[in-house]
C-alpha cells in the first residue's frame, strides 16, 4: 500500500476498496462497477490479504450464482421453480399496468415481465419506474392454475444496490486529514484512475467530469477523441446518472410524457449524459426548444403546467480532425447535429467545454491498483452534495470582469461552486485555492464563448475574461490555449515591408494576413509567392504592384522601379483561404520595402484597392475589428468610407484601437509609415 491509501484506510475504515480487485472481477462480469463494488465493500473491506482474497473469492461465487447472464436465464428461471426461492443480482424496471391497477417488475437479463412488485418498493425507489436500477432480488415461484395471465414469479424482497445511509460529517471531518492534491487523487482514484501518471490539467479535466454530477442543472460539453473514456463517469460510477446512447430521444420520454403524466429522465436521474453528440435527434419539431428552455432555467413547460427538474446536461462526442484544422475550417462545436450547429443559444447554455483533446487515449497503465472509496461511497455524497450551494464562493476574494455577461456569470459561477463541492466539500479554503479554481472556469467558459463568436459574429464580441482581485484590485485575464491568444500581432516596430491586413478569407471566415516585401539590386522584376493557385488573390497582387509603379513617384522621389527586383510573400495565418482584398495592404508594403521605412507598431491596415486606383470600403467592419483586437492589433488604418460604419462597432470594441483615416492609398502609405 502507498502512504495514501494508508492514510485512506486510516480515516475512512470500511468505505475504501482496492480498485484493482474492481477490475479482475470487472473483466470476467458485466456488470457497472458499483453493483461489484457494493458486493466487495461487503466482503473486501480489509487491508488483510487473506481476509481480502476471501472477500474477492465470495463476491465471485455470488456474482457465478446469482448474477443472471443473459444466455442463462432460462437456467436461472429453473432454479426457481425448482429450489421455490432463489436469491438473484439484475436491473429491475417496474410499469404500472392501469387495466389490472398493479405494478409490474420486469427483469432485464432474466428475462421475464409481468411480476406483481409492492407498490411500497415503487414509493422508494422511483427510479424503479425510469430505466431501472439494479437490485438484489428475493424471488419465490408459486404458480396457481385458476389465476389466469399472472406471472407465477414472486418478488419476496428486493434491495436496491446503493448505500443505505450516509453520514456526510464523516466525509467533512475525513477531509480534514488530506492535503488538497491528495484529495483530488483519491477523489481520481475512486473512479477507478491513477492520478500519478496524468499532467495537473488532465486531473482538472477529469475532476471537471464529475461537476454534473455535484451540480443542479449544469450542462457541460466534452469533444475529443476516440478512446479517452468520455463516457465513463456517467455510465459505471454513478447509479444516479444516465447515459442516453445513440442520441435519438423523444420529449416524453426525456422530459415528461403528456399521456401517462410521468415526469421523463430530467426528473429522475441527476445527470442526463448524450453520448456520441452527432447522432443527437429529437422526433419531436419542438425537442431542441424545450431543451435549450431546460438548459436556461431549469424548467420546462409541457401541456398546461410548467415543470421543474434539476439534472445536469452532459454532451459528450468525438472530433474526427486535428482542433488546429478545426478551428482554421469550422468552430469547435461541430460534431453537434445540424439542427444544433449553428444555434448560437443551444451553445450559450454550456456552462464548460472540456477540451477531450488535452486527455491522453486511457491505457491500462492509466487505472489503478491502489485503495479509492467505494463507487456507490463517491456517488451517494456527490448525490448529497446536490443540496448545498458554493456559488458565492468567491465574492469574498474576487470580483468578475465586466466582459461577462449575466450567462458567463452564473457559468462561471457553477463551475466554482462545482469545484469547491468536489474539492473542498467542508468549505475550508483559501484565496489561492479559490484563484486557482476561478481561473480554470473563466477558460472553459472562455472557450465556449469563443466558438459563439466564430458561429454568431458580432454578438459574442466580449470573450477577454477576467477577473479583479478585491484587496488589491488588480485584473487579471485568462486566455484559450488553443486559441493561441494576442501575439500573431508582436509588439514593438516590424521590418520594413512587413505588414498586416484583415479580410475574408476563401473559406468565408475573417484571418490575418501577413505580407513580407523584400527589396533588393536587379531589373524591376516582381515576384510574388505564397497565394497558390488563387487567381483573385493573384490578380489584387498584380493591381497593386501596377498602381506601384505608376504612383510610386506620387510617395518619393527616391523610389525606384527599374533598378530594384521586389520580392513579396502572402502568408494566410489563420488558414481561412486566401482573400481578393490584398491590393491596398500590398502597396503599403511594397513603398514600406522601397523606403526602407517599417510601419507603426501593431498596425492593421484595411481596406482594399481597385484595379482604377479606388478605394473599396471594409465589409462587416465590427468582425474585422473584432479579429483585429484578438490578434494583437493597437493600431488600425481605415479608408475613410467606412466612417459611415462606425456606429455598427460597440463603443468598448471601438476604443480599444487608436485609428486613422486615409483618403488615398498614397495617404494611406504617409499614415502607415507615421510620415506627415
Amino acid at each position: 500500500m502507498d502512504e495514501l491509501s494508508k492514510k485512506l484506510n486510516k480515516y475512512f475504515a470500511g468505505r475504501v476498496v482496492r480498485k484493482d480487485l474492481t477490475k479482475k472481477i470487472k473483466e470476467g462480469a458485466n456488470v457497472p462497477v458499483y453493483v461489484l463494488e457494493y458486493l466487495l465493500g461487503m466482503y473486501c473491506a480489509t487491508d488483510d490479504e487473506e481476509g481480502i482474497a476471501e472477500g474477492v473469492e465470495t463476491v465471485k461465487r455470488i456474482l457465478a450464482e446469482n448474477y443472471v447472464r443473459p444466455d442463462e436465464a432460462e437456467k436461472v428461471k429453473s432454479k426457481i421453480r425448482e429450489i421455490g426461492k432463489y436469491t438473484v443480482i439484475d436491473k429491475v424496471g417496474v410499469k404500472l399496468n392501469e387495466k389490472k391497477d398493479v405494478y409490474e417488475a420486469e427483469f432485464s437479463n432474466l428475462g421475464i415481465k409481468g411480476v406483481a412488485i409492492s407498490p411500497t418498493y415503487v414509493k422508494q425507489y422511483e427510479k424503479l419506474l425510469c430505466g431501472g436500477i439494479w437490485c438484489i432480488i428475493k424471488m419465490d415461484y408459486y404458480y396457481d392454475e385458476e389465476a389466469k395471465g399472472v406471472s407465477p414469479f414472486n418478488i419476496s424482497s428486493l434491495t436496491p444496490i446503493q448505500m443505505p445511509n450516509l453520514d456526510m460529517e464523516e466525509i467533512f471531518n475525513g477531509r480534514k486529514y488530506f492535503a488538497k492534491d491528495e484529495w483530488i487523487d483519491i477523489l481520481l482514484r475512486s473512479i477507478g484512475m491513477e492520478p500519478t501518471r496524468f499532467e495537473k490539467n488532465v486531473k482538472w479535466h477529469l475532476l471537471a467530469r464529475m461537476i454534473p454530477l455535484v451540480e443542479n442543472n449544469y450542462n457541460l460539453c466534452e469533444l475529443g477523441p476516440r478512446g479517452t473514456g468520455k463516457s465513463h463517469v456517467y455510465k459505471e460510477i454513478s447509479p444516479n446518472s444516465i447515459l442516453v446512447s445513440g442520441g435519438q430521444t423523444t420529449v416524453a420520454n426525456l422530459f415528461y410524457n403528456m399521456a401517462s403524466r410521468q415526469i421523463g429522465l430530467v426528473g429522475l436521474w441527476d445527470c442526463v449524459a448524450f453520448d456520441e453528440v452527432a447522432g443527437i435527434t429529437f422526433k419531436d419539431k419542438d425537442g431542441i426548444q424545450i431543451m435549450k428552455d431546460y438548459m436556461a432555467s431549469g424548467s420546462f413547460a409541457r401541456g398546461k403546467e410548467e415543470k421543474n427538474a434539476s439534472a445536469s446536461m452532459v454532451f459528450v462526442g468525438n472530433i474526427n480532425q486535428s482542433v488546429d484544422v478545426l478551428l482554421k475550417t469550422s468552430h469547435l462545436f461541430e460534431p453537434f447535429p445540424e439542427a444544433m450547429a449553428n444555434d448560437t443559444a443551444f451553445f450559450d447554455r454550456m456552462h464548460y467545454y472540456i477540451p477531450g483533446w488535452e486527455i491522453p487515449k486511457m491505457r491500462p497503465e492509466f487505472f489503478t491498483d491502489e485503495y479509492g472509496f467505494i463507487t456507490d461511497y463517491v456517488s451517494e455524497f456527490m448525490r448529497e452534495m446536490r443540496k448545498r450551494s458554493f456559488s458565492d464562493a468567491l465574492d469574498k476574494f474576487f470580483k468578475l470582469g465586466n466582459n461577462l455577461n449575466q450567462r458567463d456569470v452564473i457559468a462561471v459561477r457553477k463551475t466554482v461552486s462545482g469545484l469547491v463541492k468536489l474539492i473542498y466539500p467542508n468549505g475550508e479554503f483559501t484565496r489561492d485555492d479559490i484563484e486557482e479554481i476561478l481561473r480554470y472556469a473563466l477558460v472553459g467558459r472562455r472557450r465556449v464563448k469563443e466558438q459563439l463568436k466564430k458561429i454568431g459574429g458580432m454578438e459574442f464580441y466580449d470573450v477577454h475574461f477576467s477577473y479583479i482581485d478585491n484587496e488589491t484590485m488588480n485584473e487579471e485575464f485568462v486566455s484559450v490555449p488553443e486559441q493561441g491568444g494576442g501575439k500573431i500581432i508582436p509588439e514593438g516596430m516590424g521590418k520594413p515591408g512587413h505588414l498586416y491586413t484583415v479580410a475574408r478569407g476563401k473559406s468565408g471566415m475573417i484571418g490575418v494576413y501577413k505580407i513580407e516585401t523584400q527589396v533588393i539590386s536587379g531589373t524591376g522584376k516582381f515576384e510574388r509567392t505564397g497565394l497558390g493557385s488563387d487567381r483573385e488573390a493573384k490578380e489584387s497582387i498584380e493591381t497593386a504592384f501596377r498602381y506601384f509603379r505608376a504612383n510610386s513617384k506620387n510617395v518619393s522621389g527616391s523610389i525606384s522601379v527599374t533598378t530594384k527586383d521586389y520580392l513579396m510573400h502572402v502568408q494566410d495565418i489563420h488558414g481561412v483561404g486566401m482573400t481578393s482584398e490584398l491590393a491596398l495592404a500590398a502597396f503599403v508594403a511594397l513603398c514600406s520595402g522601397a523606403l526602407g521605412k517599417p510601419p507603426q507598431s501593431q498596425l492593421v491596415v484595411l481596406g482594399s484597392l481597385s484595379i482604377g486606383g479606388t478605394i473599396i470600403k471594409v465589409e462587416e467592419l465590427a468582425n474585422v475589428l473584432q479579429v483585429c483586437f484578438d490578434s494583437g492589433a493597437k493600431r488600425v488604418l481605415l479608408p475613410m468610407a467606412s466612417a459611415v460604419d462606425i456606429p455598427t462597432v460597440p463603443p468598448e470594441l471601438f476604443a480599444k484601437f487608436q485609428i486613422s483615416f486615409y483618403q488615398s492609398p498614397e495617404d494611406a502609405v504617409f499614415k502607415a509609415l507615421g510620415v506627415e
